[in-house]
């Protein structure tokens, strides 16, 4: 039963999730071809990256509703077909305004990636292995990465990156199709009436609750490298502060990646292992978090040894992998036909850190010679990361994390 839920429920979605992080890092490649071939600054390339999450910041609230109410199968068929269509209008797009309308359709194409299967996974599988599931789709999710550095890379001569996004839209019409002909629709509960103004009341009660507000932070910060940096300024970091060309540095992201896959894996069997074992729910996200901290620290020191920069980079895929865990264990305080409404709400706090200034406070420097950003930009902006991920895993670490959070009646 458990591998037949996997094939049917984890893989189609988790496919789903390769697409959302495929079309956040391939800006981390495109997006200097980009800057040169358009003229664009950091700010025009910092506008494309938030158009894509103001879009998925917003779809995240109405989302939580949608899941909940209709099930991971429907909201992410539609969902896919949109991203599809944002992925066309992009290759198509003749200037500016027009990536930045594509990167919006985009944003609410992906913005159910991971809600999707935390939602899916609550309602297929038992409680237990939720966390342990979820790290599996993650890192077959973290393949979309994968699928956007190295390959890229090297298809970006040949097919240009007008090509490159053809190409990504008919993965996700695939997609599509896969989810709505694999995954089952979600348990109906006999005997429950749902309201609209009922889902939305109670998403106003989530968002108010104690409970949420004294740990959800810290959940959300610690996916906010992976949005801020991986999906837009790793790519021109590498070149600007390590000094790396094209090649070696789809080569680091590509590496980074599978790192990610690893830590997705690891962090999501060892939270499902701490709960089982009794301890501290938030053990797990709030050690990784602490390792994000000092590893952004040794990142403001501006490494440039390509070795150096390639064990920075990897603890920090591993670290930063412990965020869907943090998720999963969130959801869980609140009960299970809440888990997309949580979800969401959550990763709304992750969108609005992940909406801080950096191309702003990169074009505060001069440009340099070679077209690029100042390193000392670079690490200002981490430093206020690292700041950020500081506050909130002191904060998850004195909170009080035993009992589960008082659920809440629908109506």
């Amino acid at each position: 039963m458990f591998s037949r839920l996997l094939v049917r429920v984890t893989f189609p979605l988790a496919a789903a999730n390769v697409m959302n992080q495929a079309a956040r890092m391939v800006m981390a490649i495109v997006g200097p071809v980009l800057a040169i071939e358009l003229g664009l600054s950091a700010v025009e390339l910092g506008m494309l990256a938030a158009s894509l999450f103001a879009a998925y910041a917003a779809a995240q609230l109405p989302l939580g509703v949608a899941l909940d109410a209709f099930g991971a199968r429907r909201v992410q068929t539609v969902l896919m077909l949109l991203a599809a269509l944002g992925f066309a209008i992009f290759a198509l797009s003749p200037g500016f305004a027009g990536l930045v309308a594509a990167r919006i359709v985009l944003g609410v194409g992906i913005s159910a990636g991971l809600m999707a299967l935390i939602k899916a996974h609550a309602d297929w599988f038992e409680r237990s292995r939720v966390a342990h599931v979820t790290g599996i789709a993650t890192a077959i999710g973290a393949l979309g990465s994968a699928l956007t550095t190295s390959p890229v890379q090297a298809l970006l001569p040949a097919l240009g990156w007008r090509g490159i996004f053809w190409g990504l839209s008919l993965l996700a019409l695939g997609v599509a199709a896969w989810i709505f002909l694999s995954v089952p629709d979600k348990p109906r509960v006999a005997g429950s009436v749902r309201t609209l103004r009922g889902d939305i009341a109670l998403t106003g009660r989530i968002l108010v609750s104690r409970a949420f507000w004294r740990l959800g932070p810290a959940v959300a910060t610690l996916s906010l490298f992976n949005f801020a940096y991986l999906g837009l300024w790793a790519g021109p970091w590498l070149r600007d502060v390590a000094g790396m060309d094209g090649p070696a540095r789809a080569g680091v992201l590509f590496v980074y990646t599978f790192a990610m896959i690893a830590g997705s894996v690891l962090t999501g069997s060892a939270a499902s292992r701490a709960t089982a074992a009794g301890l501290p729910s938030f053990i797990v996200p709030v050690v990784s978090l602490a390792g994000m901290v000092l590893l952004q620290m040794a990142l403001m020191l501006q490494p440039s040894q390509p070795s150096v920069v390639l064990v920075l980079w990897l603890a920090i895929a591993v670290c930063g992998a412990a965020g869907p865990a943090g998720y999963v264990v969130m959801a869980q305080m609140f009960p299970p036909e809440q888990t997309g409404r949580v979800s969401t709400a959550v990763n709304t706090l992750t969108l609005g850190f992940a909406f801080l200034a950096i191309g702003w406070i990169l074009d505060l420097w001069p440009r340099t010679a070679s077209d690029g950003w100042d390193p000392d930009g670079y690490s200002w902006a981490l430093a206020l990361t690292a700041a950020l991920q500081a506050l909130a895993a002191l904060a998850m670490a004195t909170a009080h994390r035993r009992g589960r959070a008082a659920g809440f009646r629908e109506g």
